[in-house]
């Protein structure tokens, strides 16, 4: 077990334009090399382009947004079975709380 303290939680603020959490977050996961924004770019232009082709502005394109990632999750994860002498991959049902982990987040 380490011996050095446990790193603090860092609480995310919600995005400036929309004030939406799950927006920023999405943004967090976009962000290469610290560039947060080109990754703001990138969403906003998505967001606009989104409303250009469905007609829904503002909270209606997230929702959009949100359900687009919604389909993206994975559904099914795999884990380690031990039978006999041989490792097989089982296949499991990814839960919604475990669908916010790494392995089941995308």
């Amino acid at each position: 077990m380490s011996r050095r303290a446990q790193a603090p939680v860092r609480v995310i603020l919600p995005d400036p334009k929309y004030s939406n959490l799950m927006l920023a977050k999405f943004m967090n996961v976009i962000m290469k090399s610290g560039k947060k924004s080109a990754a703001e770019r990138i969403i906003y232009g998505a967001l606009d382009r989104i409303a250009e082709k469905t007609g829904k502005k503002g909270p209606e394109a997230i929702e959009v947004l949100s359900t687009a990632l919604d389909n993206v999750k994975p559904v099914v994860e795999v884990k380690s079975r031990r039978v006999g002498g041989a490792t097989y991959q089982v296949p499991s049902r990814c839960a919604r709380p475990a669908a916010r982990r790494s392995r089941c987040a995308g």
